[in-house]
C-alpha cells in the first residue's frame, strides 16, 4: 500500500498515486524488509526534479513496472531537501560502487539488515535506451541476483563498510601552508577556466558561486599583497563569467533569477529549474562585484533576482520557497520559450526589432525549435546595429519586456515548492542583505529581515532549528531538528542581515546558532562539524563535509561564521571551534584546492580582518557607513550598533554620555583589539581609504 498521500513533502505527495506501494524512511519500512527478507529499492529525488519526474512517469506510474518493485522490493521514496542526511550518505555509496558522481534521482538497492547498497544509479528508462538498461528488465536481474548471490553481496558490503569506516575516521595534516592552497586552487581555477565563454570546463556548465568568490577574494589578497601588479586575471576570470551568465540563457530574462545550470558551453539552453540555494548565493556574488563599480548589466542582473525572490519565492508569512519545476504541461522549458512569430504577434515593429536584435531571435533556434532568450553583445552594440537612441532603445525594450511577461503569465506556470528551508533561506537572507547593502535597496533588507523573523517564529521548536516548515502545515514540529547546513547558513545569513540592519532579536539568534553549533555539531576530539547533531539518527556514517557541492560545505561556512561571530561578540569559545575545524580540514584540500573554494574562503577569512562598528543618529551614521562599505573589502565587516541596543558587543563601552550619544563615533578593530573611537568623518574616510 502506498502510504505518501499524508506525507508533508510536496515531492513525496507527488508520488501518493503512484501504483508502486511506496513508504517514507521510517523504522516500520525497514522492518518489514527485514521480517520479508526483501532488499530495499531506495529512489531519492525532489520536487522541482526534470528527470525524477520523468521516471516517474516512465515507470513509477507504470503498472508492470510497479508490479515487480512491489513483489520483489520494499520501496522507500526520500526527499533529498528534507532528508540531506541520507541523499549525502547513499550519494557517496553510489561514488565508491559506480567511481563517478550520482545525481537525482538517485537509485539505490539496499540489503536490508544492513542498509549498505549492493547497487545504485541515478535515472533509469523505462525501456533500454543509449547504452542504459531498461529499468523493468533491471529489476528483474537485480532480485534475482539477490537471492542467488548472497554471500558474494554480504563480501561486496563488508568492503563497503570498511571504506566507509575509513571516510569517517580520516584525518590528514595539513603538509603545505594555507598560502600555498590559495595559490595552488586559483592556479587549478586558471586551467579549468573555459576563456572564450567563461565558466570552467565545457559543457554542461553551473555556475560554481563559490569558485567565483574565491578567485574575486584572491584579486583582493593580491591587490592588497602587490598593489599595481595584483592577480588581474583571477578578477577578469570572475567578471567574464558574470557577464556571460548575466547575457545567457540561463538567466530569466523576463522574469529574473536563474535556472540551475547550461546544458551548453555558451549558456544559451539552460536546465529550467530554479533553485533557491542557486539564486542566494549568485546574488551575494553579483552584489560583491559591483562594489568594483557600476556596472549596468549587473545591476540589472540583480535588480531581476531580488524581485523574482520576492514576488514569486517569499511565501506571504515571510520564508522563501525552495524551488520552480523545469517542466510545465509536461515539457521541460515550455513556460519559458517562445515562437518566433508568437512574439511578432505582441509586439510593435520596432519593439520586435530590439527584442529580435537583443535576444536572438535572428539567429537560429536554439530549443526544440522555439527560443530560449539569450543575448549574445552587449546592450550598446545592439542600439548601435539598430541606428536606435540608446534611450529610445531603452523605452521599446522596457515596454516589450512588459508584454511578453503579461502574456507569458499567462501560461500554466512551473509548480513552485512551498515548503520553506532553513539552510536556503539561509543562504537567500545573505544573498538579499548583502544586494540590499550594496545597491542601498531597504525593500530587499526588509525582505531579508521577514524572511529571518520567519525561521525564528516558525522553524524553531522546543529550543531546537528544524530543517523544513510546509505551507499549511499547523505543526512546525512535523519538521526534523535541523542539520549542520541549517544552522551554519542561518548563522551566516543573520549576520549579513545585522550589517545591514542592527537588531537585539538578530543578534540574540546568532548567537543560539553559534551555541548549536558547538553543543550540537562540534566534533571536539578531532576538530570540525559533523553534519547530524549528536543525537540525531545515524545511517551507516556521520558525514563533517568539506568539499564544494550543490550548497556550500557546512564545516566551512561554520567555520566562517564563526569566525565572524566570534568577531563581533568578542567571544573566545567560537573563534576557537571555527580555528579547531580549520586545522582539521585544511589538510583535505592540499591535492585539489579548487574542489574546496569555500574552505578557502573560511581559512582566507579567519585571517587578518578589520571590523568597524559605527554608532550614533541614523541620519548621521549614513556617511561613515557609507565610506566604510564602499567597495569591495572582504576581510572587512561594518555594522551600525545603537546606543539604545542591549545586545552590545563586550568591548564596546556601556555608559555613555548624553553628549556622545548625540554625534557619531567609530571604533575601527583588528583582531580582537579596538583603537580609540573616532568622531571626525574626514579622519574616519582616510582610514577607510
Amino acid at each position: 500500500m502506498n502510504k505518501l498521500a499524508k506525507e508533508a513533502s510536496i515531492y513525496l505527495r507527488q508520488h501518493a498515486d503512484n501504483p508502486v506501494d511506496w513508504q517514507p524512511w521510517c523504522e516500520e519500512a525497514i522492518e518489514r524488509a527485514r521480517a520479508e527478507d526483501k532488499p530495499i529499492l531506495l529512489s531519492i529525488g525532489y520536487s522541482s526534479c526534470h528527470w525524477c519526474h520523468v521516471m516517474a512517469r516512465e515507470s513509477f506510474a507504470d503498472a508492470a513496472t510497479a508490479g515487480v518493485m512491489n513483489e520483489r522490493f520494499v520501496n522507500i521514496k526520500v526527499d533529498r531537501e528534507e532528508r540531506p542526511d541520507l541523499d549525502r550518505v547513499y550519494q557517496l555509496c553510489h561514488q565508491l560502487l559506480n567511481r563517478q558522481a550520482g545525481g537525482w534521482p538517485l537509485t539505490v538497492f539496499l540489503e536490508a539488515k544492513t542498509l549498505l547498497p549492493f547497487f545504485s544509479g541515478t535515472y533509469f528508462p523505462r525501456h533500454p535506451r543509449h547504452g542504459m538498461p531498461g529499468f523493468n528488465d533491471l529489476l528483474l536481474r537485480i532480485g534475482d541476483n539477490y537471492q542467488a548471490q548472497r554471500e558474494q553481496l554480504a563480501e561486496q558490503g563488508r568492503k563497503l563498510a570498511a571504506a566507509l569506516v575509513q571516510i569517517e575516521q580520516a584525518t590528514r595534516d595539513a603538509q603545505a601552508s594555507a598560502d600555498a592552497s590559495l595559490t595552488a586552487a586559483k592556479e587549478q581555477l586558471s586551467k579549468q577556466y573555459d576563456a572564450g565563454e567563461g565558466g570552467f570546463g565545457r559543457a554542461p556548465k553551473f555556475p560554481m558561486p563559490a569558485a567565483l568568490d574565491r578567485l574575486l577574494r584572491h584579486w583582493r589578497r593580491s591587490r592588497d599583497d602587490a598593489g599595481p601588479r595584483a592577480d588581474q586575471e583571477s578578477l577578469n576570470m570572475v567578471m567574464t563569467t558574470l557577464t556571460k551568465m548575466a547575457r545567457g540563457g540561463i538567466f530569466d530574462h523576463l522574469g529574473g533569477g536563474f535556472f540551475r545550470y547550461a546544458t551548453d558551453r555558451r549558456w544559451a539552453v539552460p536546465h529550467f529549474e530554479k533553485l533557491l540555494c542557486d539564486n542566494g548565493a549568485l546574488l551575494a556574488v553579483y552584489a560583491d562585484a559591483l562594489g568594483f563599480g557600476a556596472d549596468p548589466l549587473f545591476t540589472v542582473t540583480v535588480r531581476e533576482t531580488a524581485a523574482w525572490l520576492m514576488r514569486e519565492m517569499q511565501h506571504p508569512q515571510g520564508g522563501f520557497c525552495t524551488s520552480q519545476d523545469a517542466d510545465s504541461e509536461g515539457e521541460e522549458g515550455r513556460f519559458y520559450l517562445w515562437r518566433r512569430d508568437a512574439v511578432k504577434r505582441l509586439l510593435g515593429e520596432d519593439e520586435y526589432l530590439v527584442v529580435e536584435t537583443l535576444y536572438g531571435l535572428d539567429k537560429p533556434a536554439n530549443f526544440g525549435g522555439k527560443w530560449n532568450f539569450h543575448r549574445r553583445d552587449s546592450w550598446r552594440a545592439v542600439a548601435e546595429r539598430l541606428y536606435m537612441d540608446p534611450e529610445a532603445a531603452a523605452e521599446r525594450l522596457a515596454s516589450a519586456r512588459a508584454k511578453l511577461f503579461a502574456a507569458r503569465a499567462e501560461r500554466e506556470a512551473p509548480a513552485t515548492d512551498h515548503k520553506v528551508l532553513a539552510a536556503w533561506n539561509g543562504l537567500a537572507i545573505h544573498g538579499m542583505a548583502t544586494a540590499g547593502k550594496r545597491l542601498d535597496e531597504a525593500a530587499w533588507i526588509e525582505s531579508a529581515s521577514r524572511a529571518t523573523e520567519f525561521v525564528r517564529k516558525h522553524l524553531v521548536a522546543d529550543g531546537r532549528l528544524r530543517t523544513s516548515w510546509h505551507a499549511g502545515s499547523k505543526d512546525v514540529r512535523a519538521g526534523r531538528p535541523g542539520y549542520l547546513d541549517d544552522h551554519a547558513n542561518m548563522l551566516l545569513g543573520v549576520l549579513a542581515l545585522l550589517s545591514c540592519r542592527w537588531r537585539d532579536v538578530d543578534m540574540a539568534f546568532a548567537r543560539f546558532l553559534g551555541d548549536e553549533l558547538l553543543n550540537r555539531f562540534e566534533d571536539r576530539s578531532c576538530g570540525g562539524f559533523f553534519f547530524t547533531a549528536h543525537d540525531q539518527e545515524k545511517v551507516l556514517l556521520r558525514l563533517k563535509p568539506i568539499a564544494d557541492d550543490l550548497l556550500p560545505p557546512g564545516n566551512a561556512t561554520a567555520a566562517r561564521a564563526l569566525t565572524a561571530l566570534g568577531r563581533l561578540a568578542g567571544e573566545g569559545r567560537y573563534l576557537e571551534a571555527a580555528e579547531r575545524a580549520l586545522h582539521w580540514a585544511l589538510g583535505f584540500a592540499e591535492q585539489h584546492p579548487a574542489g574546496y573554494c569555500s574552505l578557502l574562503t573560511a581559512v582566507e577569512a579567519s585571517g587578518p580582518s578589520q571590523l568597524v562598528i559605527v554608532r550614533g543618529p541614523g541620519e548621521a551614521a549614513k556617511e561613515w557607513l557609507s565610506a566604510a562599505t564602499s567597495g569591495y573589502h572582504p576581510q572587512r565587516a561594518v555594522y551600525a550598533v545603537p546606543y539604545d541596543a542591549r545586545e552590545v558587543p563586550s568591548y564596546l563601552p556601556r555608559l555613555v554620555s548624553a553628549d556622545t550619544k548625540a554625534r557619531v563615533s567609530a571604533f575601527i578593530c583588528t583582531d580582537m583589539r579596538c583603537g580609540t573611537p573616532i568622531t571626525d568623518l574626514a579622519v574616519f574616510q582616510r582610514a577607510m581609504e
